[in-house]
């Protein structure tokens, strides 16, 4: 690029009489090492002993500490996502939401979900339902929010 000298190069050294190409290629011969290393075996290593773990117990979520959304605009994606990385359950309602949007929305809440290993349920055709990977949510509070009957008491 010509930005540095470096002595490789000269253009006194340049033959250009004739003006033709060639395929020769010119390498500089390094000299071989004296020394020759000798390959040796890794130590072998042991697999450290497994111990099992007690699955962990899940926890029946109290539907006072449920967060309730109605979303108009993906803006407000970002208070799902940080009830749900608190560990506070997400009841989703998207149908003050527009088609395209609603569906951001659901895909962000499903990589949200996945990331944090949680799990997502559809309560009713627009409604879901995060909940954390430490927590349930009975069956008899699920009807409860499918029917509508859920206050946020927060």
């Amino acid at each position: 690029m010509g930005l540095v000298e470096d002595g490789r190069y000269r253009e006194d050294e340049i033959d250009d009489t004739d003006g033709e190409l060639t395929d020769d290629v010119f390498v500089e011969e390094e000299e071989p090492s004296a020394e020759i290393s000798r390959v040796q075996a890794l130590p072998q290593r042991r697999p450290k002993p497994v111990t099992p773990v007690a699955p962990a117990q899940k926890e029946v979520a109290d539907l006072s500490r449920i967060v309730s959304v109605r979303p108009r605009s993906y803006n407000e994606a970002r208070v799902i996502g940080e009830n749900f990385r608190d560990g506070i359950p997400v009841i989703m309602n998207l149908s003050d939401m527009e088609d395209g949007e609603e569906k951001r929305l659901v895909d962000f809440a499903a990589g949200l979900v996945f990331g944090l290993t949680g799990n997502i349920e559809r309560v009713s055709s627009k409604v879901f339902l995060l909940c954390p990977h430490n927590l349930v949510v009975g069956p008899e509070d699920k009807e409860r929010i499918a029917s509508g009957g859920f206050f946020n008491q927060s």
